[in-house]
């Protein structure tokens, strides 16, 4: 006879509820359910720093769990970039990109390019303006145009930044758009905008291509003047600066992005978490008050509408600085 009995039966069951193969499959925490670290590839103080910062205290209220800001620098910002883009794909590392990681392959400083990120959202533009000398004797962008097409090459001197930066790709690409070569104008390299005004102040240079908050101070003192803005729109905090389609009839611009993202192959979860709750960011009050009172661009893309503006302007970069002789790869 079968020793089993049902008391035997019912014994072996209750063993085997406690066993851990019995153990139900508990669920996942929600996201973010610990501290989250945003990346910032440019040094604290700076306006990337500026715009992460006060977008991580806004995500810190929202989504109920602290976003520290850590700031990765070094390499023209090949070490934040590479560091954001190489880091754990589970939403717990993210940061924001600049427009320079659509430059920096072009130069052959790395391999990381636009398609190594998630685009979380885009959370302004800086567009560069054209200015000059208050003492100069343009007094709009068609003036100066038309002045530096008569011109031989070389004659006229801009700086804004280093060599190959983005204010000297924004020169290049103006100066193409006006059928011109990308050298036509010598570019002069400086440590950044703010000593590249100092110079246009001081009679050093023609003009410079910089956005307008960097160059606010010198507009500000009526050292200088901007003739123009290279964006589809008038900025917010500076109205009285026409565009250079109002200027002079040409639709080119370009800017300075930056754009919250992760490492490519980021769960969905953490893009549906984090893209509205950045739009919020932006909507917010709070938001738009500091990006005012410094006069950041305001423009706000989705993940999907972020990636895009990226390849757009890794292929515009791209061309411009192939045109100024300045990609290697």
């Amino acid at each position: 006879m079968n020793g089993f009995t049902r008391r035997h039966l019912l014994a072996g069951a209750t063993l085997l509820a406690g066993s851990p193969l019995a153990t139900p499959v508990l669920a996942q925490p929600k996201w973010p359910a610990r501290p989250v670290q945003l990346l910032c590839p440019w040094a604290a103080g700076g306006g990337t720093d500026a715009v992460v910062r006060i977008a991580a205290t806004l995500l810190e209220r929202d989504l109920g769990q602290p976003f520290n800001v850590v700031n990765r620098t070094g390499g023209s910002g090949v070490v934040g970039h590479t560091a954001i883009a190489q880091a754990n794909p589970d939403g717990y590392t993210l940061g924001i990109i600049t427009s320079e990681i659509c430059m920096l392959h072009w130069q052959g400083l790395t391999e990381v390019t636009y398609k190594n990120f998630t685009p979380l959202g885009q959370m302004n533009n800086d567009p560069p303006g054209i200015q000059v000398n208050v003492n100069s004797p343009y007094k709009t962008a068609k003036d100066l145009a038309e002045a530096i097409k008569a011109s031989p090459p070389g004659k006229f001197k801009a700086s804004g930044t280093g060599q190959g930066g983005i204010w000297h790709l924004a020169l290049a690409g103006w100066l193409i758009a006006l059928g011109l070569k990308a050298d036509h104008v010598r570019w002069v390299p400086s440590n950044g905008a703010a000593p590249a005004m100092q110079d246009l102040a001081a009679g050093g240079l023609d003009f410079t291509t910089c956005s307008v908050p960097e160059a606010r101070a010198m507009l500000d003192a009526n050292r200088a003047r901007s003739l123009a803005v290279m964006a589809p729109a008038r900025l917010s905090a500076f109205p009285a600066i026409p565009t250079l389609q109002e200027a002079m009839g040409i639709g080119f611009t370009t800017g300075a992005m930056r754009i919250i993202a992760g490492p490519a192959g980021l769960p969905a979860e953490v893009v549906a978490a984090v893209g509205p709750a950045l739009k919020k960011v932006y909507d917010s009050k709070e938001y738009q008050d500091f990006m005012n009172a410094r006069g950041f661009g305001l423009v706000y893309a989705d993940p999907a509408g972020a990636g895009r503006a990226l390849a757009e302007a890794d292929a515009a970069l791209g061309d411009a600085m192939k045109a100024a002789g300045l990609a290697k790869a």
